[in-house]
């Protein structure tokens, strides 16, 4: 098998090979299942299919057929691809065909259907060029992170991705570890975030970490520590907006009541979650309740216009960070607030 190329940020292919994003992926507009009715004709109006209107239920079987073998036919071409090595990945090892074909595919139907993501302030995030889109972590597990790439991917009207910054237990786990390079993750750390700022990359950091992720369900919503305000610095090096962001919904998934520090020292994990469910139900238990989730950017907070040496300034960037936390947690309150039911 031919080994996929490597290919550097600022190649252009990188970004004009993109699939088409949400809006090109909608059903045709109002009216399009209505067959046009001709003047005089007493047939007008009938939609195809029905009964009198034979030639429009062919048309739609025709157009039926032909979508299908589009389909069809590109993934037999996207197959070949994957098999002859004729792919592009960046130095990271980020693949976006497959990332936006096979895995944004995946994650979709959850997104979508099952925790009916609510979507706001997406104009927040700049059209073009860097951007450090700073989140709220919770959920037990790490389906916020993944949600909120989906939602950047399918909504945002530029069609930019998110490149999340990740621990460095995920590039240790067997098959995860693959799946997160794909998919355009790193490490969390200064240097690779400042490189993917300065490609005009938009990077997506989640300051809590596990701290956040593990928290007891007693303290949902009450953001945790942001660490020592490394991503100010790396924002502010890279010359690029803060963008802070709000998740409400990943609290409940998992409502974690206990930790087993025992298993989690024996496994080598944070923590070891016991929720009503898990491990009391075994596999059962690791489904996810469906809670409805609400995402929201806010207004970005610019670096651009602090001097150079403000990265080194230990007062700025706990001002910064400061107030990029209180923006986080008083939408969350709103968002709370304005929330009817945790399921709906």
């Amino acid at each position: 098998m031919a080994d996929a190329k490597v290919i550097p940020f600022d190649d252009d292919r990188s970004r004009s090979g993109g699939s088409p994003r949400a809006a090109r992926r909608r059903g045709p507009g109002r009216g399009s299942g209505s067959v046009s009715a001709l003047p005089g004709r007493p047939d007008a109006g009938l939609r195809a299919g029905e009964p009198g209107e034979p030639e429009g239920a062919e048309v739609a079987s025709e157009a039926g057929r032909a979508g299908w073998e589009r389909r069809i036919a590109g993934g037999l071409a996207f197959l070949r691809r994957r098999v002859t090595g004729e792919y592009d990945v960046d130095e990271f090892g980020y693949d976006e065909e497959l990332t936006d074909q096979v895995l944004m595919s995946a994650l979709r139907p959850l997104y979508e259907k099952y925790f009916r993501v609510e979507v706001k302030g997406i104009e927040n995030i700049p059209s073009d060029g860097g951007a450090l889109i700073v989140s709220n972590h919770s959920g037990t597990l790490p389906l916020d992170g993944l949600m909120l790439q989906v939602a950047v991917h399918d909504n945002h009207p530029a069609g930019r991705h998110l490149r999340l910054l990740a621990a460095d237990l995920v590039f240790m786990l067997p098959v995860v570890n693959e799946l997160a390079r794909k998919a355009g993750h790193t490490l969390a750390c200064a240097e690779d975030a400042e490189r993917l700022l300065r490609q005009g990359e938009v990077v997506g950091v989640m300051p809590e970490g596990f701290k956040g992720i593990g928290k007891p369900f007693s303290e949902r919503y009450k953001l945790q520590r942001f660490g020592r305000g490394g991503f100010v610095s790396t924002a502010l090096r890279a010359g690029v907006p803060i963008v802070p962001c709000s998740i409400v919904g990943a609290e409940e998934i998992y409502p974690m009541i206990g930790n087993s520090r025992t298993l989690a020292r024996l496994l080598g994990t944070p923590y070891f979650p016991i929720t009503p469910t898990f491990p009391w139900l075994g596999p059962l238990g690791a489904v996810p309740l469906p809670t409805k989730w609400t995402i929201q950017f806010g207004e970005p907070i610019p670096t651009d216009g602090y001097p150079v040496e403000a990265a080194e300034d230990p007062m700025l960037m706990f001002n910064l960070t400061d107030q990029v936390r209180e923006q986080i947690q008083h939408t969350l309150y709103k968002l709370l607030v304005q929330r009817r039911s945790v399921f709906f």
